[in-house]
């Protein structure tokens, strides 16, 4: 059996370093954030952190009580992913809270989340635990509803979201699971790449009982959002339709859609409750590959910065997921300008700056640099309530 499973599970790594490697190399390269201007701060000393993980905030001017946990991808660090999903934008525009936790190479080499290690993925323990310990601290120390609490991700972060809404369904409002995969698909390292490459089905009753099992909570249950590209190769599609089985089993619908739409031209399912609320959407993006769907621009359902697995198709999939929550009220006006500022080094004191629109700028090279320009752009847009 051993001699059997080990070519296997090398085959699968293999495919997924050339599958990574093929990604980053076609794509434009990923946004690296310069850390002194991502805007956003890291938090210390919220808890025994028994995931050993990392966590960073962006609170903007004035916030609402409301939290988003953003959850990034494998290769990418959360202020990558923050500036290439536009998170930050949308906090600025709308006013919400974000934490962004972020993995370390000595738990995973690739920067993924651990979603399919039982140590991390149970409620209580591990990696889990150290967000549900993160999420605490960001309630107490910024007054947040724990009625309005969300999480999303993608890739690794999508499948860590499915994670959290399982093994805390009483933290979660709703959540947003992007190119990720049901909770509890996989238990082991061979399991998660077939799940990821092959995709492993069950009977929806079968996915539901795994939610159920995972917390002694028995509803209401959160809200879920689920988006996949038609065309990737790294998580098949078919997981998406899994993710959706599990949770319309979960909150006790058809499996049928209550509504089939076009959204940006793209369709979107969704399931209602008895109540009338849109509890369950689901998108797929046709020709997509692995990635966040993204609208890059001006108007206030754009933001964002593609890059590998940042995907501009036309359509904004944080935009559009804030929406679901009920986040995007009446953008801010200009004078509400991001409250998060990074610390000035001693070197900064002693370079020129420059003002545009009210924000000022230390002109140096690496404020130059193509990301960190993406990044004071989205700050001008914020600040001009373009």
């Amino acid at each position: 059996m051993g001699s059997t499973i080990i070519p296997i599970l090398d085959g699968h790594r293999q495919r997924w370093k050339e599958l990574v490697d093929t990604a980053l190399r076609a794509n434009t390269p990923a946004p690296r954030v310069v850390s002194e201007y991502s805007g956003l701060t890291e938090i210390h000393n919220f808890g025994p952190n028994p995931g050993a993980l990392r966590a960073f905030e962006y609170v903007p001017a004035r916030p609402d009580p409301a939290l988003v946990v953003v959850l990034h991808g494998c290769a990418q660090t959360a202020a990558d992913y923050d500036l290439g999903a536009g998170w930050s934008t949308l906090a600025d525009r709308y006013g919400f809270v974000l934490l962004l936790p972020q993995q370390q190479a000595a738990n995973n080499p690739k920067m993924g989340f651990n979603w399919f290690l039982p140590g991390d993925i149970a409620r209580g323990e591990g990696e889990a635990l150290s967000i549900r310990q993160m999420v605490e601290t960001m309630i107490v120390a910024h007054g947040i509803d724990r009625r309005r609490v969300f999480v999303t991700g993608l890739s690794a972060g999508g499948a860590m979201t499915s994670v959290m809404l399982a093994a805390y369904p009483d933290v979660f409002a709703a959540g947003a699971i992007i190119a990720g995969l049901p909770y509890r698909t996989a238990t082991n390292v061979n399991e998660a790449f077939q799940s990821m490459f092959q995709v492993r089905p069950r009977p929806a009753p079968e996915w539901g009982d795994l939610v159920r099992a995972a917390s002694p909570h028995q509803g209401p249950w959160p809200r879920v959002s689920v988006w996949h590209g038609g065309a990737d190769s790294m998580v098949r599609p078919e997981n998406a339709d899994e993710i959706v089985k599990q949770w319309v089993d979960v909150h006790g619908l058809h499996h049928a859609p209550t509504r089939v739409e076009k959204i940006d031209g793209y369709p979107r399912q969704v399931w209602r409750n008895r109540a009338g609320h849109d509890v369950i959407e689901s998108y797929t993006i046709p020709g997509m590959a692995h990635g966040t769907p993204l609208a890059a621009g001006l108007s206030d359902r754009h933001c964002g910065v593609p890059g590998a697995f940042l995907l501009d198709v036309g359509i904004s999939s944080s935009y559009h997921i804030a929406k679901f929550w009920g986040l995007t009220g009446r953008p801010r006006s200009a004078s509400v300008e991001p409250r998060n500022r990074a610390r000035k080094s001693p070197a900064s004191t002693r370079n020129p700056t420059a003002t545009l629109a009210g924000v000022r700028v230390p002109v140096t090279p690496a404020n130059l640099a193509p990301a960190a320009l993406a990044r004071l752009v989205n700050r001008l847009r914020a600040r001009l309530s373009l």
